[in-house]
């Protein structure tokens, strides 16, 4: 699937109802695909007093849970090139 510039709001929606291939520049310019989500039954449980829950996020950004590394990243959406079911 191409990425059509959904918005941030239809992007998180898809990512908490699937596992996506995400294609975006990186912010040095380099092109990075990450396999990720926002699936509840996929992410690790809150840990205490690891601050996540102060943090905000950017309108411009979304957080997501890497599959492949296990972790959390995030990605400027206006650098996504290709979104795709995984």
């Amino acid at each position: 699937m191409i990425y059509n510039k959904m918005s941030r709001n239809e992007l998180r929606e898809l990512l908490t109802e699937n596992v996506l291939r995400v294609t975006f520049d990186k912010k040095n310019g380099e092109k990075r695909v990450m396999t990720c989500t926002l699936q509840q039954s996929m992410l690790p449980p809150p840990r205490q007093g690891d601050g996540t829950r102060n943090r905000t996020e950017a309108d411009t950004s979304l957080s997501v849970w890497d599959t492949n590394a296990n972790g959390w990243r995030a990605f400027c959406l206006e650098n996504v090139l290709e979104i795709e079911k995984v």
